[in-house]
């Protein structure tokens, strides 16, 4: 006697299991500005939504509502770019960075950023609890270690142009880390905790 292994139902389709099964159940997902924020992404699908359903009574509310829509879809974008811009702008203190043809690690005010290849990381110096460097007995790979207090650690490779780097990078990351990472410590500790 044969006996079949597994199960023999087929799998359950129609609009219970699939919204998408019904066309036109679902909106499309609507594209925001690279720039903007989620929450001015929903705000403006609700506006969308409003100026549709204002556009099937005749007059100038739709009109009106999409103007609406727009213009504060232009004020998100200007504030998104406002905040890049304060970001960016340049504060006067030290700065380590490195790079090879695959990595790279940048210190600075903000934190610690890691990229390798087409991935990236970054970190407030609040969500940092050590960075450890290593430098190896042979071969020019200088690797970086960013822990942080939930016990994880995040490692990085970079490949030095010659074993000299190594004494320089150090002196780098160590004028960083006295310039930032103790300030970050300090308002971190004396923020109330939200536990």
């Amino acid at each position: 006697m044969e006996q079949r292994i597994g199960s023999g139902s087929q799998p359950l389709e129609g609009a219970g299991f699939d919204p998408a099964f019904i066309p036109g159940l679902t909106s499309p997902a609507s594209v925001a500005p690279k720039g903007a924020k989620k929450e001015d992404a929903a705000e403006e699908a609700d506006a969308e939504e409003t100026a549709l359903d204002d556009a099937d009574e005749p007059g100038t509310e739709a009109a009106d509502a999409i103007d609406d829509a727009d213009d504060d879809t232009e004020d998100a974008v200007d504030e998104a770019d406002e905040a890049d811009d304060v970001e960016d702008a340049p504060v006067d203190g030290p700065v380590f960075e490195a790079a090879d043809r695959r990595a790279r690690i940048a210190v600075d005010h903000r934190g610690v950023r890691l990229t390798l290849d087409d991935q990236e990381c970054e970190f407030r110096w609040d969500e940092i609890g050590a960075i450890e460097t290593e430098s190896p007995r042979f071969g020019k790979r200088y690797t970086i270690t960013v822990h942080t207090p939930d016990r994880r650690w995040y490692p990085i490779e970079i490949e030095a142009t010659a074993r000299s780097s190594f004494k320089e990078w150090d002196e780098q990351l160590d004028a960083v880390l006295d310039a930032y990472f103790e300030e970050g410590a300090e308002a971190a500790a004396e923020e109330p905790d939200a536990d």
